[in-house]
């Protein structure tokens, strides 16, 4: 565990492993630094693996307010963890929360990234009406957290179809991968709901992606499966693959495909941008 000061008071929690190139890896919803199982070890064999606790989760510092929670203050905190570290650039990795995040850094930040891996991401939302609709069921999530307790939320969240496909899991890492939602504070889960869900997060122009950019998404994530091909199809240096037999967590269902995927694409040469679609 490597607590890590930003500002005074404000700290991020970073997990180290490996040794060689830096990758920076972001956890999704209730994750944490520990929660990507198997494939972690894997990546870690040939480089250096940095797996960051977001902010309200994990080790990291859950503050009252919303300021570190809003995705623009997300991305800088994170770049200035790294800058501390003596790290200027890095690959990165974010699963879904992790993987919008990442997808903001790299419109922020471009100079900071090398190649970019996503699982089960978006770009936000761009329609203001679903905007809308979004931050308030955020919100009354928010609110239900924060007044039922992270037990009876984790219960729930467990329940809804996006996860279904973890049932299949082994039990022992079912039971690991709820401890680590129940060791997440109410306040950290509410607040980065209001500060940086999807409805509230600002929508990234997929367009003005340029670095080359891997998606992944299990094929049994339907909404996600659309969501990566129409991205990838708006970047300039982009390709989509289908994890097949995998749900919406693809590096816990399928953590060996995905494991090939993102080695076999950080192995392949740098290609020259075309300047994206028309």
């Amino acid at each position: 565990m490597t607590r890590i000061a930003v500002t005074p008071g404000f700290h991020l929690n970073v997990e180290s492993s490996g040794a060689g190139e830096p990758l920076v890896l972001l956890h999704g919803f209730t994750g944490s630094a520990r929660s990507w199982g198997p494939l972690i070890g894997t990546l870690a064999a040939s480089r250096q693996v940095l797996a960051v606790d977001m902010v309200g989760h994990g080790c990291s510092y859950a503050p009252p307010d919303l300021q570190h929670y809003q995705m623009e203050q997300v991305t800088a905190d994170i770049i200035a963890v790294l800058q501390s570290m003596g790290i200027r650039k890095a690959d990165w990795l974010g699963y879904s929360m992790g993987g919008r995040t990442a997808l903001s850094l790299a419109v922020a930040h471009p100079d900071a990234v090398g190649r970019l891996v996503l699982i089960g991401a978006s770009p936000g939302l761009a329609d203001p009406g679903e905007r809308a609709d979004r931050i308030a069921a955020d919100d009354a999530l928010a609110d239900r957290i924060q007044s039922a307790g992270v037990p009876a939320f984790v219960d729930y969240w467990e329940s809804i179809p996006l996860f279904a496909s973890q049932a299949r899991l082994p039990e022992a890492q079912r039971a690991a991968i709820r401890r680590g939602r129940l060791a997440n504070s109410p306040l950290g889960l509410a607040n980065s709901l209001r500060g940086m869900g999807t409805g509230v997060q600002p929508f990234v122009d997929a367009g003005r992606v340029t670095m080359p950019v891997l998606a992944l998404a299990g094929e049994l994530d339907r909404k996600f499966v659309a969501i990566g091909q129409e991205m990838t199809s708006q970047m300039a240096c982009a390709r989509f693959e289908l994890m097949v037999g995998a749900g919406h967590a693809a590096h816990l269902e399928r953590p060996g495909a995905c494991a090939e995927a993102i080695e076999r694409f950080f192995a392949t040469p740098t290609p020259t941008p075309t300047g994206g679609p028309e």
